[in-house]
């Protein structure tokens, strides 16, 4: 037999995934804290948005204060910058922790998918990967049309000044596109799904163990959560097709 064969019960070596300082704890902690951060800011968010039930001057009044927050110690925008900056960072080190982990986790698997999985935890584990790219092109597609106002946004998008805002226009005016609305709300059911299993998923991965009861209340909660940012925005893109909001 020759001497480059490969013993019986060797292993041939992995690759390297990712650096070898960002082990898959540390890998599952960044997951957990970035995402606690988009929890919360999806929530704020929707409920900022809800504004646009009090009128155009309420909401185009609550845009303009985004922009002018801590003036004149930062500049026009500036604070929404830096928080932009802050999202970006967190959303770049969410995206690229989650395919160290699932690419890791494929390496070590091999051939053999997992079988014998079932139930909505379940179909919201697997489905984590194609949930999260779907929802990295909504948010690409969102700040295209509603914050740039460029490609895919309306021909009569009006950028704000510190003069004033036209939130409330824009918002109107891209909602009142049906492809847009519906794009919209199948979207929101996609950030349910992702949200609702990543929530559950941050206790397990800041290493907190519990019983099957604590389990299923974590779970609950977490569902409870995604289904209020859910439908808060959904009643939104509704709103305006039906011409309760125009």
């Amino acid at each position: 037999m020759s001497t480059t064969s490969v013993r019986a019960g060797t292993r041939t070596p992995q690759k390297q995934i990712g650096p070898r300082w960002l082990s898959n704890v540390l890998a599952k902690y960044i997951m957990a804290f970035t995402g606690i951060v988009f929890g919360v800011f999806v929530l704020v968010h929707m409920f900022g948005n809800l504004k646009v039930y009090l009128g155009p001057e309420h909401f185009n009044d609550y845009a303009l204060w985004l922009r002018t927050l801590l003036e004149p110690l930062l500049p026009y925008e500036g604070f929404l910058w830096l928080f932009r900056l802050f999202l970006l960072a967190c959303l770049a080190g969410h995206v690229y922790c989650a395919w160290v982990i699932s690419a890791r986790a494929k390496a070590r698997r091999g051939k053999f998918a997992r079988k014998g999985l079932h139930g909505f935890s379940s179909f919201t584990a697997r489905t984590m990967p194609v949930t999260g790219i779907v929802l990295l092109l909504f948010i690409i597609f969102h700040l295209l049309d509603l914050t740039a106002g460029i490609g895919v946004a309306t021909e009569n998008f009006q950028h704000g000044s510190e003069a004033g805002s036209f939130a409330y226009q824009n918002l109107i005016a891209s909602f009142s596109r049906p492809a847009v609305a519906i794009f919209y709300l199948l979207a929101m059911g996609i950030l349910f799904l992702h949200l609702a299993h990543g929530l559950y998923a941050t206790v397990n991965d800041f290493g907190i163990t519990l019983g099957q009861k604590a389990r299923s209340t974590v779970m609950l909660l977490s569902g409870l959560f995604a289904l209020v940012v859910m439908l808060g925005n959904i009643t939104i893109p509704i709103a305006v097709l039906t011409g309760l909001v125009s």
